[in-house]
């Protein structure tokens, strides 16, 4: 099972790794130009030293995904891909270079420099034949620091389209693929490992008596000459000619990364253009953000999502009064085109325990309500957050819990509740893992849940360049039930299949379009 997994994965796991190098290479690059003069400022000017490692200090606090989720929003540096993702990796990278070239020049013996200003030494030549070689050993142990911390942050681009090795992790969680998880981890813990080992020992032979007979100023030039070479190589492997590529995006569950991967194939197979998957980006907002913004050129989203989620409506269940309102204000309001629907209606899945459904004889959420005082309630982020989501649900239906409801991702959830972590969740009832864990759907018996229909959004701006894509993607209105969503989402989640392999597939199936 093992060498089929490889089999299947070999070249993805290579490319994924790649990029990850990508970024810690060009990440740490620029924290290297801006940490170490900046470390060198404040042994020449020590009363910004407590502001500027201070600063530094409190970027370092801040938690990793609330730096990549605030950069979102950010004009120029930030948005999705890979830029905002170097950024938050040179910010996080900041603090051991800083502080490691503060402490490494600030320790040397007064002795020496006082030993090189009678020899007639100028700041300057005091600083690149005494004080740095002195001091290149630690602030080599602060380049291996930060590293090491970038390649594990690394990780966590793949929520913002920034690719790497997170891209296995994410996608592991929300098919509930151990193997997944472990294709992104461990790569990433022996790129680390490597890195901390390279660099430890460069890090012993510079703090060697021979340190300073080869000379510091021809061994940085060497080191900088190799990873100029590197990064040149890496960004032109990783930012070559795209001019006929567009990106399709998609949320972090198992649906989404389906859908993503039939827009993608689908625009491929009828059209000459190729396109660059950005999946699990995150939740609604972050791929409203980047379609909008022209960052990719589209996605599928939900109707009732849209409604209230996007445009702050409340609830409805006409389907069409839904859709129409979506398509009118999604064109007016963000230069956004609503395409027909795929067919299918994800609707928000109420789902508690098959065993408990029959004990107690439940079927619909208001007959839950009698029990949730007893229960654990878990739900995703984003359904706490939404109108249509958590607090409405528990006013229309009176749903008292023990306890807050715990907040985790969507990929957990199922499993969490099949072994009785919690006793009550909002899934997706299209979602694979419903029928494969016995877990038992109530009945929205009083209408709660809007409409929640699949529909492709895309640009405009991508549409009126490539006309070509709306006439692909529209082959698809219509084409997928419930049951074929279903059927796919538990090939991928409990039958381990590549998504890829699943979509084309289906495709094949529908051969007429």
């Amino acid at each position: 099972m093992f060498s089929n997994f490889l089999n299947q994965y070999a070249s993805e796991i290579l490319d994924k790794s790649a990029e990850h190098l990508v970024l810690v290479t060009i990440a740490m690059t620029v924290a290297i130009a801006i940490g170490i003069p900046l470390g060198i400022l404040i042994t020449r000017k020590p009363r910004f030293a407590p502001a500027i490692l201070g600063i530094a200090n409190a970027l370092q606090t801040i938690p990793s995904l609330a730096i990549f989720g605030f950069l979102i929003s950010v004009p120029f540096l930030g948005g999705i891909g890979k830029v905002p993702a170097i950024v938050a990796l040179t910010v996080y990278a900041l603090l051991p270079l800083i502080r490691n070239t503060y402490i490494g020049i600030e320790n040397i013996d007064p002795a020496i420099r006082e030993a090189g200003k009678g020899m007639g030494m100028t700041d300057w030549q005091l600083l690149t034949q005494v004080e740095l070689p002195l001091a290149s050993g630690v602030i080599l142990a602060g380049i291996r620091v930060a590293t090491v911390i970038s390649v594990g942050i690394a990780t966590i681009a793949a929520a913002i389209g920034g690719g790497g090795l997170g891209v296995f992790i994410f996608r592991g969680i929300s098919t509930v693929n151990n193997q997944l998880i472990l294709a992104g981890a461990i790569p990433a813990a022996l790129i680390a490992l490597g890195a901390d080992f390279g660099l430890g020992l460069l890090e012993k032979q510079l703090n060697q008596k021979t340190a300073l007979k080869l000379g510091f100023n021809r061994r940085l030039a060497i080191i900088l000459g190799v990873i100029t070479a590197i990064i040149v190589i890496s960004v032109a492997f990783s930012f070559q000619a795209t001019a006929s590529t567009i990106i399709i995006g998609s949320k972090n569950f198992t649906e989404q990364v389906i859908l993503g991967e039939l827009l993608s194939q689908q625009i491929e197979t009828k059209t000459k253009l190729k396109v660059d998957r950005r999946f699990n980006l995150g939740g609604t907002f972050i791929c409203h953000e980047a379609v909008k913004a022209g960052q990719i050129a589209g996605y599928v989203e939900y109707t009732g999502t849209a409604f209230t989620a996007v445009l702050k409506q409340d609830p409805i269940s006409d389907p069409q009064a839904v859709y129409t309102k979506v398509k009118e204000d999604y064109s007016k309001n963000f230069n956004l085109e609503v395409l027909p629907s795929l067919g299918f209606n994800n609707t928000f899945a109420i789902a508690i325990r098959g065993e408990d459904a029959r004990r107690f004889n439940i079927k619909t959420i208001s007959q839950a309500s009698q029990y949730t005082s007893q229960w654990q309630a878990g739900f995703g982020y984003e359904f706490l957050e939404r109108a249509d989501g958590y607090a409405g649900l528990a006013k229309a239906y009176g749903l008292k819990f023990a306890k807050p409801p715990q907040q985790m991702e969507i990929g957990l959830m199922y499993q969490a509740l099949a072994q009785k972590k919690v006793d009550l969740i909002a899934g997706n009832s299209t979602d694979g893992l419903i029928p494969v864990l016995d877990l038992f759907i109530l009945e929205d018996d009083k209408n709660y849940f809007p409409p929640y229909q699949a529909v492709p959004i895309f640009n405009q701006a991508t549409l009126q360049k490539y006309p070509e894509v709306r006439t692909s993607i529209n082959k698809l209105a219509g084409l997928i039930s419930n049951e074929d969503m279903q059927k796919m989402n538990y090939q991928v989640d409990n039958q381990s299949r590549p998504v890829e392999v699943v979509v084309r597939e289906w495709l094949k199936s529908k051969s007429k379009i």
